[in-house]
């Protein structure tokens, strides 16, 4: 019997992966994460397709981690190769001494720190990144035997936050098959790297099982991104989005949360406006959401609100009454001098709080 060809992914058919992280400014300016090999280099076409027929850009960043002596060689190929169909690039550069030992976790770690670190010294507020379908079972294969809970066996999600850069994954149920093929009809030659298949590393040693890898269940995806939906809807009804960059938690709407979604609320704000790249530990946001519920200490409060005050993981929270309303709100920005807020920098609000209403979302701005 025959095996049919794996058909190249469409324009058409980008256009709809990428919908699902709309909303998008009027003319999008993207950033893409780059290697050279046949996923990256599928997923900087198809995004420079869709990015120039709305009057926007993007920007290929090519990391070379100096592991081997031809990546550099090979950074520059593929700069060249990004350049000939028209997509502007920058290479990013690992320097210094690498370590003799868990080399896999430190390269992943300084990859993604000079790409986010790209990202904010040119404003971009999107980084999409090339894990697909082939990747997203590796994942879930590699948790399934650190037995993950439900969240983890969902594998990647679609898309992260990180403190003002939205991290997405538009090719997570693309096959690596496809993404071959897509770079065949162009006429695009790609760069294998080797080390994807060494079999020192547990990715490596998985790819050489192939058809032994478990498939991902649909079902934890979906729980996922519908608890996602629902704390974005909640959100909405707790958050006000002060002018000067600050968010305003409405104390009566806060109260009405479930202790789950104080928590993750709290944590999304401390990474959006704390300056962090991953949420406190759990259990002092647990702490905190309760601070924010418990009974208000008249006498300690005053007339300027400020007895309880306090500050969580790079935040300032301060409870305040509105002018002229019974109502308190508490008001939570960066703590003063441990923030790395630029003048005119909005920092960004993580994408759940206005996955539901464009309106609410400041990079929009």
């Amino acid at each position: 019997m025959t095996v049919a060809a794996a058909a190249p992914v469409e324009a058409s058919e980008f256009t709809p992966l990428m919908a699902a992280f709309g909303p998008f400014e009027a003319r999008p300016n993207l950033a893409v994460a780059v290697s050279g090999g046949r996923d990256s280099l599928s997923l900087a076409l198809l995004a420079h397709d869709w990015a120039r027929v709305r009057d926007g850009n993007i920007l290929a960043l090519i990391v070379d981690h100096g592991l081997r002596p031809e990546a550099a060689r090979e950074a520059a190929r593929t700069r060249e190769l990004l350049a000939g169909h028209g997509i502007a690039s920058e290479i990013l550069r690992w320097t210094g001494a690498k370590p003799s030992s868990g080399l896999q976790a430190a390269a992943r770690a300084a990859r993604y720190r000079l790409l986010l670190e790209a990202c904010r010294r040119h404003g971009l507020l999107h980084l999409l990144v090339a894990h697909q379908a082939d990747d997203q079972r590796e994942t879930v294969a590699m948790r399934a035997d650190r037995a993950s809970g439900p969240d983890g066996l969902a594998g990647m999600a679609p898309l992260a936050e990180q403190r003002d850069v939205r991290l997405l994954r538009p090719l997570l149920a693309v096959p690596r098959t496809r993404l071959t093929a897509t770079l065949q009809a162009r006429g695009v030659l790609w760069i294998d790297d080797p080390s994807n298949l060494d079999a020192r590393f547990e990715r490596g040693r998985l790819r050489a099982q192939g058809g032994l890898l478990p498939r991902v269940d649909p079902g934890l995806a979906g729980a996922r991104a519908s608890g996602e939906r629902e704390f974005a809807r909640v959100a909405l009804h707790v958050l006000e989005f002060e002018p000067d960059g600050l968010v305003a938690l409405d104390r009566a709407a806060y109260m009405r949360l479930g202790q789950d979604n104080r928590v993750r609320l709290l944590g999304r704000l401390a990474q959006a406006l704390g300056g962090r790249d991953h949420p406190p530990r759990r259990d002092r946001l647990a702490r905190a959401a309760l601070r924010l519920v418990a009974p208000i200490d008249k006498r300690a409060r005053g007339k300027s609100g400020k007895g309880q005050d306090f500050t969580l993981s790079g935040l300032h929270l301060m409870l305040r009454q509105v002018p002229g309303s019974r109502r308190l709100r508490w008001i939570v920005g960066p703590e003063s001098g441990k923030n790395d807020r630029r003048e005119g920098h909005q920092p960004l609000i993580p994408a759940a709080f206005f996955a539901c209403e464009p309106v609410a979302a400041p990079h929009l701005e």
